[in-house]
């Protein structure tokens, strides 16, 4: 018998998440039984923090809910014979250290996944994160060799793979973040400009200045004022994907605005919102190119991990304030 612990959603989010908006419980796991369909525990090794479960989790879950969320998980019993113990999977289980499964709703990691890649990786560039910066840039963005392509939260889990990949296809990036830090590790993964928003006099003239002819397209993750702005700049048949919206997530009182209608009518613009589950059937496809790209040393990754199960909701809070650089992901 295993006992697991969990995280729990105590309180609806008021404003920014605070710890005592989570319960830590225990829960007793049955013992796994010959025949049944309950045939593999598993442990998590790595578990997820991301911007998404701010939203989702008011969208989607009920007080008293475990907490949303994937991890890297260890087979530590299997009565499959299909599955060996000590096999690694991405799991959608939420914030628990056990579980117990019956392997249909795992993703086993990459048969060509090397051991000297981190396997946390799998929760970031090589994983979700990674596979939303694949399809927003190449299927909403449909971004083109010699185009200028714009990112906010750049030196995030999304926003630095974006950038990477469209240099990898021959664009021009810029991006911004909220640190002289995060910028600086920008212009070291290759970001052609880089800038940081919250010490610009004018974020009107910080993206002038680093595209003068403006934006074919800007891939946002921010939302809010930075978009209203940003939309000003777009060239005539601009493309905007709408991955996130960081800066309204944690508003007790909705933002007003912004009003998108003149300049998308005046530049014909392109504006779509987008959940990388509509390319489920081609994560097999992302998930090889972003593995192949990392092992070429084209794709750079940082990931800010914090050590403990215990400060999960510590590692939610520090991910939604931008305190990371790169993937957030906490080690069990």
């Amino acid at each position: 018998m295993v006992i697991a612990k969990a995280w729990f959603l105590k309180k609806h989010f008021d404003g920014f998440p605070k710890t005592s908006d989570f319960d830590l419980k225990k829960i007793e796991l049955p013992n796994l039984k010959d025949g049944g369909d309950q045939k593999l525990l598993l442990e998590s090794v790595f578990l997820s923090v991301d911007p998404y479960m701010r939203p989702y989790s008011q969208r989607d879950m009920k007080e008293g809910d475990i907490m949303i969320g994937t991890q890297v998980a260890r087979v530590v019993e299997s009565k499959n014979p299909a599955v060996a113990v000590g096999a690694f999977v991405v799991g959608n289980r939420g914030w628990r250290t056990h579980f117990i499964s019956d392997g249909k709703d795992l993703q086993f990691l990459p048969s060509s996944w090397p051991e000297s890649l981190p396997k946390s990786l799998a929760l970031g560039t090589v994983g979700m994160p990674g596979l939303t910066a694949y399809f927003g840039l190449l299927e909403v963005c449909k971004m083109k060799p010699g185009e200028t392509v714009l990112i906010n939260a750049a030196a995030g889990a999304v926003g630095s793979v974006v950038g990477q990949l469209a240099k990898i296809g021959g664009c021009k990036v810029v991006g911004c973040a909220g640190s002289d830090d995060k910028v600086a590790y920008l212009k070291k993964i290759g970001f052609d400009e880089a800038f940081n928003y919250k010490t610009v006099k004018s974020l009107d003239e910080a993206l002038r200045k680093a595209s003068p002819d403006g934006y074919d397209c800007f891939f946002d993750n921010v939302g809010g004022e930075f978009a209203s702005v940003a939309i000003n700049q777009m060239k005539k048949y601009g493309r905007i994907a709408v991955c996130g919206a960081i800066s309204q997530y944690n508003d007790s009182v909705p933002q007003k605005g912004p009003y998108v209608q003149i300049p998308m009518i005046f530049k014909e613009l392109r504006m779509e919102g987008f959940i990388v589950s509509r390319w489920n059937n081609r994560w097999e496809e992302g998930l090889q190119a972003l593995l192949k790209w990392v092992m070429e040393g084209k794709v750079k990754y940082h990931e800010q991990i914090t050590e403990g199960f215990e400060n999960m909701p510590m590692a939610f809070i520090e991910m939604l304030k931008g305190e990371n650089l790169g993937k957030a992901v906490v080690k069990v």
